[in-house]
């Protein structure tokens, strides 16, 4: 138990972050055991009730990869990645669509207002249109991978009256084909990137399964607290940073490069991890600044 003196401590820390965010927007990508663990859903949905209570604008974009997974083998059908990306056939994507806008997105919604927040959801496909992409695969050739979108604008309308009308929006990623009204399936991470840059939000985070970048992937302990934009351009071209992290922190670089002022990696099995973040000077993840 910590005495009122250290309560009092924490509260007067938070408030230089307080006053500098107020009004601002941030946009929260979800993802991992923060999503499927009912002890880690609590704590982070009064996270995001406290910054709307505090005068930010919290902004939801979730994932669902797991879930969809099991949807699908509930179905008969294999989950198959090419290149990270998942195939998704015709009779695929209305699993996805389902299991993410039908599903995953109302329990995140009822989570938030559990906790006295108001929040609506608002489904991918009204929010970012999308064109088609093909995966690549292990030679680097062109793959067909189905319904599987990338972003080519967002739609700001809805988002933009929830935020203004003190309601918190939980996007689902989800696109709209702009040739065929066809829904694409779309990578929760460049989803969020692509709403956070077309909103140029104070700060773009995402919670996930991993601690921030690390300089060894085995160690733990070896985050790497706050790195620039070109800073982490090097990590890249030192295999550093590798694999399925290339394409997150790339669409995060963009976003700084586009108006977004902080991207945020976070850690979302640890407690509280976005108040941690935000309103500390010692933060918890890895920050990516300009």
């Amino acid at each position: 138990m910590i005495t009122p003196t250290e309560k009092a401590s924490v509260l007067i820390e938070a408030l230089p972050y307080l006053q500098r965010f107020t009004g601002s927007t941030v946009l929260i990508k979800m993802g991992g055991s923060c999503m499927e663990n009912p002890k880690l859903v609590a704590p982070l949905m009064r996270d995001i009730v406290f910054l709307k209570v505090a005068g930010i604008h919290p902004i939801v974009v979730h994932g669902g990869g797991k879930r969809i997974s099991a949807a699908m083998a509930e179905a008969g059908i294999e989950a198959q990645f090419i290149g990270g990306l998942r195939v998704t056939s015709d009779t695929a994507i209305d699993i996805v669509e389902k299991t993410l806008s039908g599903i995953i997105n109302p329990e995140i919604v009822n989570h938030i207002n559990s906790h006295k927040g108001k929040a609506t959801g608002i489904p991918g496909t009204d929010v970012f249109m999308a064109k088609r992409i093909s995966g690549k695969d292990e030679n680097g050739n062109a793959a067909d991978i189905g319904r599987v979108g990338e972003v080519t604008r967002c739609s700001q309308e809805d988002i933009l009256y929830a935020t203004t009308s003190n309601i918190i929006p939980v996007v689902s990623p989800l696109g709209r084909e702009e040739e065929t009204g066809l829904s694409l399936n779309i990578n929760a991470d460049l989803a969020a990137a692509a709403l956070a840059k077309a909103l140029k939000v104070q700060k773009l985070v995402y919670i996930s399964d991993v601690p921030g970048l690390l300089k060894d992937i085995d160690q733990p302990d070896s985050l790497i607290q706050s790195v620039t934009v070109k800073q982490a351009e090097g990590l890249i071209e030192d295999g550093t940073i590798s694999g399925g992290m290339i394409p997150k922190i790339q669409s995060a670089l963009d976003a700084i490069d586009n108006g977004v002022r902080k991207v945020h990696f976070i850690d979302g099995r640890i407690p509280h991890t976005l108040l941690l973040e935000i309103f500390t000077s010692s933060g918890i993840g890895t920050e990516i600044t300009p």
